[in-house]
């Protein structure tokens, strides 16, 4: 008995030695952060000035401040639009990515390839085609007898830019969630389906889309998370104009913490989004639990 206890504690001094790194690293890159800035949004703070208690009033500022309104409904904007087409689109390219085909894999890294891609050089090669004068996408336009817009200067057509490279730097990693979804199917319930007579809309609604509720379920939480924290496509592709048409949440408050230096507000702003996306969260999974119960 006395030598069971001595391993035990043997092992579990050296499995919490190994351990130690990655729990420090928590702690240190983590944890504290969190709890730091958790304390500045009751502050005003400007990195060179003495730390000011001001209680709540970051949080009655937002509801008051036009500018973090308007990045708000533009966030929301980006949501509303990106989310479906990133769940629509890449089941679509899934299922056809699913056929036993010659040279399936390739086709199925090429959509891949954009996901391991710098968004930051991505959205410098789509900046250069958004160009008026000498851009790709303009010049196809003109070919099909269309006056293309300008992109990036034009508050109408500055956040459906940062849309389609949104969509396209992210269609490949849902597909590949949707992908493996659909390669765990039994091939038994569409040999079924087949003996039925069943045809492919049918096999698509009634049994493909329900065998896939849980992937759905995880890619649309993902996707609803990563575009409420969309930065670095608005920074480099727009900077966040033309009069803050293509701002969003992220980007101002990067703004008020390193632009501005107004650590605490930013701070608020933060936490407002981290309220946001966790009663989402909640929501969802609320209502993933809710269709499967049903």
């Amino acid at each position: 008995m006395l030598r069971t206890k001595t391993i035990f504690y043997y092992d579990s001094f050296w499995a919490l030695l190994f351990l130690l790194p990655s729990v420090l690293g928590f702690l240190i890159f983590v944890l504290f952060p969190i709890a730091a800035s958790l304390g500045l949004s009751f502050t005003k703070w400007d990195l060179s000035t003495k730390m000011q208690w001001i209680g709540i009033k970051n949080f009655h500022e937002i509801f008051a401040d036009r500018v973090a309104v308007k990045v708000f409904l533009n966030t929301l904007y980006f949501i509303a639009i990106t989310v479906p087409l990133l769940i629509i689109i890449p089941l679509l390219l899934a299922i056809a990515m699913n056929q036993k085909m010659r040279g399936i894999r390739f086709f199925r890294a090429a959509y891949f390839l954009p996901v391991v891609s710098s968004m930051v050089a991505i959205s410098m090669v789509w900046q250069w085609m958004y160009n008026k004068e000498f851009g790709l996408i303009n010049y196809f336009l003109s070919v099909l007898g269309i006056s293309g817009p300008n992109w990036l200067t034009s508050a109408t057509w500055a956040m459906p830019a940062i849309m389609i490279t949104s969509i396209w730097k992210n269609i490949g990693f849902n597909m590949l969630l949707f992908l493996a979804g659909l390669q765990s199917i039994p091939a038994s319930f569409y040999e079924a389906a087949d003996l039925d007579g069943v045809n492919w809309y049918r096999r698509l609604m009634s049994l493909t889309i329900p065998l896939l509720s849980t992937t759905t379920f995880f890619v649309v939480v993902m996707t609803v998370i990563s575009s409420f924290q969309v930065f670095d496509q608005v920074v480099v592709i727009t900077g966040g104009g033309p009069s803050r048409s293509s701002s969003v949440l992220v980007h101002y408050i990067y703004q008020n913490a390193f632009l501005f230096y107004r650590m605490g507000y930013a701070s608020a702003l933060g936490w407002l989004l981290f309220a946001l996306i966790f009663i989402l969260s909640l929501v969802q999974s609320r209502f993933s639990r809710t269709v499967e119960f049903d």
